[in-house]
């Protein structure tokens, strides 16, 4: 019995369900919570979604267009939601969008230490597309453009695939 638990247990865990993608310029990359929405220096916004292990760990692109980086760069591994967490292992992804370059980021946390991309640069995505994995969760940072308002407020849930995080 303990092990069927325990396959139960993982399939829940690594579960990717299928969604029914939302309608909406820019969509959320991750389930999780929005952690900040910060004004960056050269104009963009950044939306931080936290996700804890319960979250679906499944990252979707925020918009249809094509991947121009994919790039690891390592560091440590301390809890998403701490200030420190800026140097933490990390995935950055650029995709050239009707929005310009849009980046996103995928960090590691004190339990997330392995995030898996799924698709290379230059892989043409739809909106809604799986990207990648950060296994037991973590954090996703979106650069939205300078003109691009959020929809989103510090708190509120996020489904990856269906919650819109801009407003017309």
């Amino acid at each position: 019995m303990p092990a069927t638990a325990l396959a139960a247990g993982m399939l829940w865990f690594f579960r990717d369900p299928e969604r029914e993608v939302a309608q909406g310029r820019v969509i959320s990359p991750a389930d999780g919570v929005v952690q900040s929405i910060m004004p960056w220096k050269d104009g963009r916004t950044r939306v931080a979604i936290f996700m804890s292990p319960l979250n679906v760990h499944v990252n979707r692109a925020p918009l249809s267009g094509t991947v121009t980086s994919v790039e690891h760069i390592p560091g440590g591994f301390v809890p998403a939601f701490n200030k420190e967490s800026e140097n933490n292992e990390r995935v950055v992804w650029h995709f050239d969008t009707e929005l310009g370059d849009i980046e996103m980021i995928q960090i590691a946390g004190a339990v997330a230490r392995r995030i898996v991309p799924y698709i290379p640069q230059g892989t043409k995505v739809e909106q809604g597309d799986r990207i990648g994995l950060i296994r037991f969760g973590s954090r996703v940072d979106l650069y939205l453009p300078e003109g691009v308002e959020v929809a989103v407020e510090v708190g509120q849930k996020t489904v990856a695939g269906v919650t819109r995080l801009d407003r017309d």
